[in-house]
């Protein structure tokens, strides 16, 4: 039996050599006011030189010396513990940093030895004869050229390629540098020749895939954290994409044996809108990108969507809606598995014909391209998922005849776990991330703050009974899965998405600003420019003044959001002109007489961000699962996608702020009803009539059949009026009185949702 604590909250924070174990310890009294449970911690392993992120992590494990090393984890602990909170760790499973191949001991040691490496097993490695390259291991690190004369033996006897320096094998290092690239177990291949020689991270070359479904690689990589569990050190684990690895249903087995009954395991798991998270996993549930899109889609206005739709539609030439991203996301995938990932399509399609010599490698190659296209999910082979991937198969035969045979050679291949489900399923994953969230949310703009980790900006709006059922069924079967607002992967934070989120209750004033930018600027592009405009509206300052440091941010981001999209420029094909011109145009924008037309849709939009932004704050913090807060987003946050999501935070900031007020409210509320928010709590929807009653947000949460905790806000705010909202009566929970956690102000039976909010946008109510 499961004798795991609930959490609070968790605060999550972006270590780096900047950033220790130290600066957190200092940041704890911090925790401890707005109320929180735990310490969340990005990855603490010991990284890449320079890392700013830990994801890069080198073997062999152990606590990074950079942060503070082993001790000063230690401190930590001791001095959370003090304050009675808990710690959380991000552990990253799937892949190690090989940026350089030579500070990587394992990776290092395979492409010295081979396959006879003692770490050749380590590596998802493909040295078949027919991988491309000769057998060997196919490195991309080479000009478009192939040009190999600039190879030479350095000084450490190693072989370069610029600044890439990679081992030598024992014996081989006689004559010149490309006879003795010859010899060696790997060969390097220009970076676009499709080649590369093991599983990757997506398409990061930087990070190697790890088998972990061997035990010994498991065992190895997992010895350092069995330590910090025997020594006490934490008291849970956040998995980072369990969903690239061979068997994400054994992984997560075998670390809830190694972690305990008593620890927290959470699964940076992105779910489809309609998909449910497997409920055989050992987990307290997502990392809550689920819950993210739910109160984002709340707060998105329908009739306002189809006006977005016939402006996206008239500046970008498309609609951006649901039928327009089925088809543009199909073939988006198609290209992307073609183009990006064709040595993982080689392997799969080996895997499937290995026992059938006579199958048709082309046809099945097309029938695996087709099914991952339309899966919709970054994996089926969760036993949920199963009738998934078989319906798929079908409607893609019915619709194609001619890949009839090699869809049925695929579910065969497929039926039971092994070597098929596995390729195709960590196949499908890293494409769908790729050409989904890391493309296509690129090269759409018809709400932008839609268009995020795990959201569905093909329909963006989210229903009342939508949200309510949705709850109603978390708090059931994942209550203390977390729920995230912004993240270190969000595009967008959650701020800037609740102003975006704003233009579906304004569009007619939003074209008004869209007709002024178009006539008074310069516009290099109209998709980018479109796109780019809203998220500038969503970091506008609220004071209308854009500082040089802002333009700057602007201009970083736009270059990154352009190369991601791939249209006019990339990162490797980089339009030097286009990225100046759009940086001339953000600084139009950005200044008079264009500036006063946005600053004045902020600010005729402000009380309606302000009331907006608490109530889904309010929501995360009081709906069902773990609220997760990210560093400095206590107080407002105009970040964008990384790596301006993770600057610096002023933790010296006062909280005698309108956000932080509400954490500590909320968070004094959960820790005064801990039944309330618990394993076992309940998530209620309350009666609502009236002419407001589709801006009214109320729910109660408790144990049983009785609510403990009412929670009462509004969304479409922009619109609601105040006689509205006195009409609308929101019917409490009878036979007791309910007290308003700030006023001191008690309601019995009911309350008008103009007077629930009288003095806050979010009335808490708690039994009197």
């Amino acid at each position: 039996m499961s004798t795991r604590p609930t959490p609070r909250a968790t605060y999550r924070f972006q270590l780096n050599g900047d950033f220790g174990f130290a600066d957190v310890t200092a940041t704890l009294d911090h925790l401890v006011d707005l109320g929180v449970s735990h310490v969340y911690l990005s990855p603490i392993g010991t990284a890449a030189a320079g890392s700013t992120h830990g994801y890069d992590w080198l073997p062999p494990p152990a606590v990074s010396d950079v942060l503070g090393g082993i001790d000063g984890l230690r401190e930590l602990r001791r001095a959370a513990t003090d304050r009675g909170l808990g710690i959380i760790i991000d552990i990253v499973p799937n892949h190690t940093g090989v940026a350089d191949a030579l500070a990587n001991p394992w990776f290092a040691d395979l492409l010295r030895h081979g396959h006879r490496s003692q770490y050749a097993s380590y590596f998802d490695v493909d040295l078949s004869d027919d991988n491309g390259a000769d057998g060997k291991i196919a490195l991309p690190v080479v000009a478009a050229d192939g040009d190999l004369s600039p190879l030479e033996i350095d000084e450490q006897g190693n072989l370069r390629y610029y600044d890439h320096a990679f081992p030598i094998a024992p014996g081989t290092a006689d004559g010149t540098a490309a006879e003795v690239h010859a010899r060696q177990h790997y060969k390097l291949v220009p970076w676009n020749s499709g080649l590369i020689g093991y599983r990757r991270f997506f398409t990061v070359n930087e990070l190697a895939g790890l088998r972990q479904e061997d035990p010994a690689v498991y065992d190895a990589t997992h010895g350092w954290l069995r330590e910090l569990i025997a020594e006490d050190l934490i008291d849970g684990v956040r998995v980072d994409h369990p969903d690239g690895l061979w068997d994400p249903q054994q992984y997560l087995r075998n670390l809830r044996h190694d972690v305990g009954d008593d620890r927290l395991i959470y699964i940076e798991k992105i779910l489809a809108p309609d998909e449910p998270l497997e409920p055989t996993l050992p987990v307290e549930g997502t990392t809550g990108y689920d819950q993210m899109r739910i109160i984002d889609g709340l707060f998105v206005a329908p009739s306002g969507v189809v006006q977005l739709t016939e402006l996206n539609e008239h500046l970008t030439g498309d609609t951006g809606d649901a039928q327009w991203f089925a088809s543009v996301e199909h073939q988006r995938k198609l290209t992307t598995l073609r183009e990006s990932f064709p040595t993982e399509l080689r392997r799969l399609v080996r895997t499937i014909t290995h026992s059938d010599p006579a199958a048709d490698s082309e046809s099945i190659a097309d029938a695996c391209a087709e099914l991952i296209a339309a899966l919709g999910v970054y994996r089926a082979d969760y036993p949920s998922l199963r009738p998934r991937l078989e319906t798929t198969a079908v409607r893609i035969a019915a619709a194609n005849p001619s890949l009839t045979r090699a869809l049925d050679a695929i579910m065969r291949a497929t039926r039971s776990p092994g070597a098929a489900t596995s390729r195709l399923a960590q196949t499908c994953g890293a494409v769908t991330a790729k050409s989904v969230e890391d493309s296509l949310f690129y090269r759409t703009a018809r709400l932008v703050s839609a268009q995020e980790v795990g959201g569905d900006p093909a329909n963006p709006a989210v229903s009342l009974n939508e949200f309510h059922d949705h709850n109603a069924q978390r708090a059931r079967r994942w209550p203390l899965a977390m729920t995230a607002t912004s993240t270190h992967d969000t595009k967008r934070g959650e701020d800037v998405r609740a102003r975006i989120a704003l233009l579906s209750q304004v569009p007619e004033r939003w074209s008004l600003v869209i007709e002024r930018v178009w006539l008074g600027t310069e516009i290099p592009d109209n998709l980018t420019c479109y796109f780019l405009l809203q998220n500038i509206f969503g970091v506008w300052p609220a004071d209308g003044e854009v500082t040089d440091e802002l333009r700057a941010r602007l201009v970083e981001y736009a270059r990154k959001a352009s190369r991601e999209a791939g249209l006019r420029t990339t990162w490797t094909e980089i339009d030097e002109d286009f990225e100046t011109a759009i940086e001339r145009w953000i600084h139009q924008v950005t200044t008079d007489p264009i500036a006063t037309a946005v600053s004045d849709l902020v600010a005729r939009t402000s009380s309606a961000w302000r009331q907006e932004t608490l109530a889904r704050k309010a929501i995360a913090l009081l709906g069902p699962g773990v609220p997760d807060i990210y560093q400095g987003t206590e107080w407002w946050d105009d970040s964008l996608v990384d790596p301006d999501n993770r600057r610096p935070v002023d933790f010296a900031r006062s909280l005698e702020h309108p956000k932080a007020e509400l954490v500590r409210t909320a968070l004094g509320v959960r820790a005064g009803h801990p039944e309330a928010f618990g394993a076992s709590s309940t998530y209620h929807r309350l009666p609502v009539d009236g002419p407001a009653s589709d801006h009214a947000i109320a729910f109660g949460r408790g144990s049983d059949d009785a609510p403990e905790v009412v929670v009462i806000a509004a969304r479409f705010t922009h619109s609601l009026k105040p006689e509205s909202a006195a009409d609308t009566v929101i019917e409490l929970p009878r036979g007791t009185r309910w007290r308003d956690v700030r006023t001191g102000v008690t309601h019995s039976d009911t309350v008008d949702l103009a007077a629930a909010r009288t003095d806050h946008p979010v009335a808490i109510l708690v039994r009197d």
